[in-house]
Order: structure tokens, then C-alpha cells, then sequence
């Protein structure tokens, strides 16, 4: 028999089928996940997207605007490492609230102190700082309100598309942003990003383990070497390819640096009992093969943001000329993220890594067929094929993965993520630099088998200048003049011609390593295949 007090206690609301918690609150915290990986994925590609913009409001060229990049990446790679024991400690979510905060902060100094490059390098160093932790807590936030045979499929698929749509994003605000405040429209559009995460997280607390005092002094000298040591590899792959990797000698020195240090920091960690990173599970064959994959995958997805981008810029056309393209690559990526929430399940990992590398290699196969007159609605096919691929290998891979770091235990899962996030990170600017490097050795090649035939005697050449040269007629009067002015112009059509030539040969270049790697993953499964009978075979009778 029910006592008035029991009859008269709240009934609390059934939680939503699929949900652990009311739908309502289950959404707060998917748009704060959102929310959270929009504020670091937009404040890492500001700069990348609006260089050219930028270095103009803040006096600078363009290899000096890039060390902007360059200042962002060289905290950002490494901190994340630091995230391990910082969460065990601290708890993710005090730290998140400070970095925020610092983030903030960096965005204000934005619009208050950087009137140059020096004050804005020092700025972009400390958002790079305080954006570190932002794409841990946009995964957390996407699987928190999910039950646990949830978090690995749909939510984990939501997470990853939540981390790859930055770049269009950008690409589609940017412009807008710049007309209404310049570099300060951008920075002001950052804070206010951050500003609205920074409310969620501390609104809405994520399930957190117990807190361990775990930090030591010697974290602390194993960390700052690794942060050197990554530090001076992000910094010489952003500015490697601009400075020119052998004419430049302070490069050589940073990679110097960078390996010591890295060394250094290696034998203190495997002479400890609770290293910052645990160098061993780094170095099995199961984690470099799946580190490995990750970086192969991140250098050829280059070829949408190094390559595309990069391609249409050096043929003249304006962030503002390409809006349409963006649009449909974002719609593509949220179309791959779709799929693999819906579909993606334990096994069929796969299947998911070969449609993807399929999907970059026929894209990156039509792209290579541009010429001068290509323009953006041109690509919209290859474009989207490229960018649906991307939406389904992230998911699967991080799914795989993360299954095994699970049944390591929770230390490893964060270890995982950390491992991910930094294969992202380096990856990215190690596709940037390699395919950079690339173009403008294939930039000159190409320029100089088209200088060959640069010869008056030559009829053709010598018709091609008179056409050129006649541009002038109606301001020069003098034949050598006109002759002179045909040749310079017929110049800087050679250079564009053999700038697009390279990118072509880059585009094949992705294409061929993509198939390569699909033939290669088609031929492991064959193999396997191949080997269950065989195995079935050998077991005794019983």
C-alpha cells in the first residue's frame, strides 16, 4: 500500500528511446559539441583561408603572414598530449573552462593590441594554446547523451563529422566576415564562438572519473620536450615549402632540435612507471599500423585542402567565387557522416576504408584533367566525391580504434583519442608541405619545357608575341617595345599554364596513392580470406 508521500513524489520524465537522458537536454549537448569543434576548427583555419586578405590590413608578406599558422600550430600539436593526465587530475571539464577562457582572452587582445604582425603572432600562439582541448570535449559532448551501443556508431560518426567541417565552414563565412570588420570581423566572430561554448561547458557537466593525482615533476620536464620538439616540426612543415627547405639553414636546426628533444623525452618516458605517454602501446605494430593509416589518409585529403583551394587562388578566383563549391563540399561531408551513423557497425570497418579511398582516388583522377578556363562549378562532381570519402574513413577508423583502446581500459581511451587528434594535426601539415613542395618543384619544371621553345626565330613563338604585343598598339608606337611587352605577357601565361600543369601532375599524384592503398587493403583482406580455410583446415578433429 502506496503512503500519500510516495504517491505525491515528481515522477521524472521518461528518457527517449536511444537516449539516456530528456531530448531536450540530449540536444544542448550535441549542439554544444557542435559549438565546440565550430570554435577550434574555425579559429585554426581563419588565417589558412584569408592569408592573402590578412597580410595586407597587417602590413606583412605573405611568408610573414603565414607564421601566423605557423604560431597557432606550434602549442596546439603537442597540448593535447597533455590532456591525458590533465583530465585525470583536474577533470576535462575545469580544464576546458580555463582554456576557454584563455581563448577569450586571445580574441579580445585580437581586437584591441594586434595592429602588426609581431603582436598578432603572439596572439595566435596563445589561442593555439587555448584551443587544445576543444576537439576531446566536441567528442565527449557528441557521445555523452548516447547509451553505450550508441557511442561508437552514431555518436563517434556525429563527432567526426563534427571535426572535418571546418574548412568549408570557413570558407562560407569568411567573406561575409571580412566585409563587415576586415581581420577584426574575423576574431570578433571567434570570441563570440567562444564565448557561446564556453556558457555550455559550464551548463553542462560530462560524466568524469574520479579525479588521481597523477602529475609529477617529471611530467612536467617530459612534456616541455615534447612540446619543443612538435613545436619545431609544425613550425618547419608550415614554413618549410615557403622559405624553401634548403635555403633556409634555421629550418635544418629546428628539425634538429626536434629530434633531440623528441629522443630526450623517449628515454625518460620508457624508464618511467607512469609515463606521460605510454611509448610502448605508441610503438606496437597495431597502433603504427593504425597511426600509419591515419596519416596516409590525412596527406591525401590534401587534395581538397591544399590542392582545390590552393589551385583556384593561384588562378585568381576570390574566396567569394568558389561559396558555391564549399557549400556542396560541406553538404558531401554531412552526407559521409549520415551513412556511417546509419550503417557503420562493428566489422564493417572495411568496407568503409575502401569506398573512401575509392572516393578520393577517382576524385582526385578527375580533377587532374583542370586547365586555366576550369572554375569552380567545374569540380563540383570530383569535389564531392573527395569530401564524401573523408565523411566516411574518419568514423570508421576512430571506430575501430577505439574499440580496441576500450578494451584496454579508460587510461587508453583518452590516449587514443590523443593519438587521433595528433595524427590529424601533423598529418594535415605534413600533406600541406609535401604536396606544396611538389606543385613548386613541378611549377618549374614545367615552366622551363615551355621556356625551351621561347625562341624568336620560331614562327609560332614569334606570332604568339606579335598577338600579345598588339594589346599595346593603341599606348606604343615603338616595335621593340611592343615586342618586349608581347614577350612579358606571353611569360606570365607560360608560368600560369605550368602553375596549372603542376597541379595536375598533384592531383594524380593523390589519385595514384589512393588506389595504391585500396589495391593494398583489397589485397590484406584477400589474404585473410584466403587464410580462414587454411586455418579451419590445420584444427584437429575433434
Amino acid at each position: 500500500m502506496s503512503t500519500p508521500e510516495a504517491s505525491a513524489a515528481p515522477v521524472a520524465p521518461p528518457t527517449p528511446a536511444g537516449l539516456t537522458m530528456p531530448r531536450s537536454r540530449a540536444l544542448a549537448y550535441m549542439l554544444a559539441s557542435v559549438t565546440l569543434a565550430m570554435t577550434q576548427q574555425i579559429g585554426a583555419n581563419l588565417v589558412n583561408t584569408n592569408v592573402y586578405q590578412i597580410q595586407g590590413q597587417l602590413g606583412a608578406t605573405i611568408a610573414e603572414t603565414n607564421w601566423l599558422i605557423a604560431a597557432y600550430m606550434a602549442p596546439n600539436v603537442s597540448l593535447s598530449i597533455a590532456l591525458i593526465k590533465i583530465r585525470m587530475q583536474y577533470g576535462l571539464r575545469n580544464f576546458a573552462e580555463v582554456s576557454l577562457a584563455g581563448f577569450v582572452l586571445a580574441a579580445f587582445l585580437n581586437l584591441t593590441v594586434v595592429h602588426d604582425l609581431p603582436s598578432a603572432v603572439i596572439v595566435r600562439f596563445m589561442s593555439g594554446m587555448a584551443a587544445a582541448p576543444m576537439s576531446s570535449l566536441a567528442f565527449f559532448y557528441m557521445i555523452e547523451p548516447l547509451p553505450p551501443q550508441k557511442k561508437l556508431t552514431v555518436g563517434l560518426s556525429l563527432a567526426l563529422t563534427n571535426t572535418t567541417l571546418g574548412i568549408p565552414v570557413t570558407r562560407l563565412i569568411s567573406p561575409w566576415l571580412l566585409d563587415l570588420g576586415g581581420f577584426h570581423g574575423l576574431t570578433l566572430f571567434e570570441m563570440g564562438l567562444a564565448m557561446v561554448a564556453f556558457g555550455f561547458v559550464y551548463a553542462l557537466p560530462l560524466t568524469t572519473p574520479p579525479r588521481v593525482k597523477c602529475i609529477g615533476p617529471r611530467d612536467i620536464v617530459s612534456y616541455i620536450l615534447i612540446a619543443i620538439g612538435f613545436g619545431s616540426i609544425a613550425v618547419a612543415l608550415s614554413l618549410g615549402r615557403i622559405y624553401w627547405w634548403f635555403e633556409a639553414p634555421w629550418l635544418g636546426w629546428l628539425l634538429a632540435c626536434a629530434v633531440i628533444c623528441l629522443t630526450l623525452a623517449v628515454i625518460a618516458e620508457l624508464h618511467r612507471d607512469s609515463p606521460l605517454i605510454d611509448i610502448r602501446w605508441l610503438t606496437s605494430p597495431t597502433t603504427l599500423h593504425f597511426a600509419g593509416a591515419l596519416l596516409l589518409m590525412r596527406i591525401v585529403l590534401a587534395e581538397q585542402t591544399v590542392g582545390a583551394s590552393n589551385f583556384f587562388q593561384a588562378l585568381g578566383i576570390q574566396n567569394e567565387q568558389t561559396l558555391s563549391l564549399y557549400g556542396v563540399i560541406l553538404c558531401a561531408i554531412l552526407a559521409g557522416g549520415v551513412t556511417c551513423a546509419l550503417l557503420l557497425r562493428p566489422g564493417r570497418e572495411n568496407w568503409f576504408y575502401g569506398t573512401a579511398l575509392a572516393c578520393v582516388a577517382l576524385g582526385a583522377w578527375l580533377d587532374s584533367g583542370a586547365t586555366s578556363q576550369t572554375r569552380p562549378h567545374d569540380i563540383w562532381l570530383s569535389q564531392t566525391l573527395v569530401a564524401y570519402g573523408s565523411g566516411l574513413f574518419l568514423p570508421a577508423a576512430m571506430a575501430q580504434g577505439m574499440g580496441s583502446a576500450i578494451a584496454r581500459g579508460p587510461l587508453y581511451i583518452l590516449s587514443f583519442i590523443t593519438v587521433f587528434l595528433f595524427t590529424q594535426s601533423i598529418g594535415g601539415l605534413l600533406g600541406s608541405a609535401i604536396f606544396g613542395t611538389f606543385i613548386t618543384l613541378r611549377t618549374t619544371f614545367h615552366f622551363n619545357v615551355l621556356a625551351e621553345h621561347f625562341v624568336l626565330s620560331d614562327p609560332f613563338f614569334a606570332q604568339r608575341v606579335n598577338q600579345f604585343g598588339g594589346i599595346y598598339s593603341h599606348v606604343l608606337t615603338d616595335p621593340t617595345l611592343l615586342r618586349a611587352e608581347g614577350v612579358t605577357l606571353l611569360t606570365q601565361r607560360a608560368s600560369q599554364e605550368a602553375i596549372v600543369l603542376a597541379y595536375n601532375d598533384a592531383f594524380m599524384l593523390i589519385s595514384t596513392i589512393a588506389a595504391l592503398a585500396l589495391a593494398g587493403l583489397l589485397a590484406h583482406l584477400a589474404y585473410l580470406q584466403l587464410r580462414k580455410p587454411a586455418a579451419s583446415v590445420a584444427q584437429p578433429a575433434p
